[in-house]
């Protein structure tokens, strides 16, 4: 009997043990395949930069110089008839009410020559999707673009439905045809009338400060860009359009909000077409650690704040008359280090799970010369502490500087390399592409400003 006892519990721990070192190697063997080191080597030496730089420098630049600056603009509402899924913070469900219509917004510009335009979304980004599916109807309307530019107001109360993939069906909105139906359809309505209605007009460009109404998100008191940047289009009847651009995130209504709303970009360019203009685009420029200093998060405080906003506007730091009606423009398709979608300090998820996660990020630079204004639209949340270095090099090549974000590409945030290792959730869950690229992406705009011509 005692024998049999001793047997037993000797099979039982055998098998135990067996299923311990068992369950120990699937672990290990889940762990090998989901997570890897935080790669730290040097990015001058690696392929990619060395081929993005090159490309830099070789790819042409096209446009013309034409006699005479036409312009256009126009607007559709494009509200889902049901509500989905809001889209910023953390998942939310469905908006509750409207308490603003979103729109797509379409700007037109030509010298007679070449004809690029802007479109502008009251959403969080314009994901790649989304700009595929735009750029094919506006390909089958055929339309007459040589470059077109998206930018998004990047408010946090804004409509999902455009983002397809895991990731975005968990955490940002999922991805509904009817709604992508709607926006690529109002979209290519909007330009068409925009390009319909070109007349000629007056084009400069305008500078504002607004400091005490942005702050560094990461450090305290640390720095920001200050500025309202604006491109001005006046017509002969006298109608008036601008498109402007600021660093302080659309965050000012906060993530227990479940409202539909474009925050506070809403509210200027509602503020702005009551007054002069008759036509506003906001496009969310170098927003990466800057936070808004609105007096509160009530939908009444982020008018104010919007009209605290309009009011700074008057206060012209820069002001310059864009007259040579000459145009250039190019792309700029950027090679990253593979994704880092950080898990602790140093370690990371493989890129291939990364890749099946969120899908295509598209990583590209927009560049578009408008006489002596240059303008840059990334894919890259940039932050706007790299701006005053961009604008001094700007002025040493006799050039006005514009950045704009979201421009159909997402790679997540681009924000000073010392910052890395930081605990910020920008930083860290949000950094996708690992270490080296504040300094990357401050050279590649650098260099962008110094070969405009």
């Amino acid at each position: 009997m005692q024998k049999d006892s001793q047997a037993f519990v000797t099979k039982s721990f055998k098998k135990a043990l067996q299923i311990f070192l068992g369950a120990f190697l699937f672990l290990f063997l889940l762990v090998a395949l989901l997570i890897t080191r935080v790669d730290r080597s040097p990015l001058e030496g690696q392929n990619f930069y060395r081929k993005t730089f090159d490309r830099l420098e070789k790819t042409p630049w096209q446009g013309s110089e034409g006699e005479a600056w036409l312009a256009g603009w126009a607007k559709a509402n494009v509200t889902p008839p049901q509500a989905v899924d809001l889209v910023g913070y953390a998942p939310r469900g469905p908006y509750e009410f409207v308490l603003d219509s979103s729109y797509v917004k379409a700007l037109s510009l030509s010298n007679g020559k070449t004809h690029i335009a802007w479109l502008n979304f009251e959403l969080l980004i314009v994901h790649p999707e989304l700009a595929k599916a735009v750029e094919k109807g506006i390909i089958e309307a055929k339309i007459p673009v040589d470059q077109l530019i998206f930018t998004a107001t990047h408010t946090h109360s804004g409509m999902g439905g455009y983002m397809p993939g895991p990731l975005g069906e968990i955490a940002f909105g999922g991805y509904d045809q009817k709604v992508v139906d709607l926006l690529v359809e109002k979209s290519v309505a909007a330009l068409q009338t925009a390009i319909q209605t070109q007349d000629t007009v007056v084009l400069s460009f305008q500078k504002s400060e607004a400091a005490d109404l942005v702050a560094n998100r990461f450090v305290e008191d640390g720095p920001t860009d200050p500025f309202v940047r604006q491109l001005l289009f006046t017509k002969k009847n006298g109608r008036k359009a601008i498109f402007l651009t600021y660093s302080a995130h659309a965050t000012c209504l906060n993530s227990k909000f479940m409202g539909l709303s474009g925050d506070y970009p809403k509210y200027l360019s509602e503020a702005l077409e009551a007054e002069q203009y008759d036509f506003a685009i906001f496009a969310a420029g170098t927003v990466g650690s800057h936070r808004p200093l609105a007096p509160g998060n009530s939908p009444e405080q982020v008018q104010e704040y919007a009209l605290m906003l309009d009011s700074a506007l008057a206060e012209k730091t820069t002001t310059d008359t864009l007259a040579n009606p000459r145009i250039a423009y190019s792309r700029l398709d950027l090679g990253l280090r593979s994704p880092h979608l950080r898990i602790s300090d140093n370690l990371r998820i493989r890129p291939w799970l990364f890749d099946y996660l969120l899908g295509e990020t598209n990583p590209h630079l927009d560049i578009t010369q408008i006489g002596n204004l240059l303008m840059i639209a990334s894919s890259g949340e940039l932050s706007g502490v790299f701006y005053e270095e961009w604008e001094r090099v700007a002025e040493q090549n006799k050039l006005q500087l514009i950045v704009t974000t979201f421009n159909g590409g997402y790679i997540g945030y681009i924000t000073p390399d010392e910052l890395y290792d930081e605990r910020f959730h920008e930083v860290r869950e949000m950094n996708w592409y690992g270490p080296g690229n504040g300094s990357y992406f401050d050279k590649l705009i650098k260099r962008t400003i110094e070969k405009a011509n």
